[in-house]
């Protein structure tokens, strides 16, 4: 009886290292190498060609800096907003806008104003708002 005890418990320490193992490699298969698979076209879409619904969501979040997505009719709509300037005149670049394996990538940069508009002290709600092909994948802000 003790020599079957002994043996279950060796065949079970084998199992365990073995499950451990298997765990190890199968998670390292699924992280994502941010490699592109292709460039996305998109369009930049001005305030009021927005969807009505998209256009009040923005503006209750548009006081402070955010990062959303909207999806219309097989469009995939991505805003990044910069939150309340203390002038207007500012700009927002799109660097890149690509698909990886595992999701959407996009990368804005405000662009500041000229020296003349940093004189008008009107307050700003500098926003983008992107459309594209609609793809099933979470957007990853940087």
């Amino acid at each position: 009886m003790n020599r079957l005890y002994e043996y279950q418990k060796r065949l079970l320490s084998v199992c365990l290292i073995c499950l451990m193992c298997i765990g190890v490699f199968a998670c390292g298969k699924k992280q994502d190498t941010m490699e592109k698979i292709k460039d996305l076209e998109c369009t930049v879409i001005p305030e009021d060609n927005l969807p009505e619904e998209l256009f009040n969501m923005i503006e209750l979040k548009k006081e402070n800096p955010f990062k959303m997505t909207f999806e219309d009719k097989g469009f995939l709509y991505i805003c990044v907003g910069y939150g309340t300037q203390q002038t207007g005149g500012y700009s927002i670049a799109v660097n890149e806008l690509y698909e990886t394996s595992n999701a959407v990538y996009i990368d804005t940069n405000l662009i500041g104003p000229s020296p003349e508009e940093k004189s008008n002290p009107v307050e700003s709600y500098p926003y983008i708002v992107v459309k594209t092909e609609f793809i099933d994948k979470p957007v990853v802000f940087d």
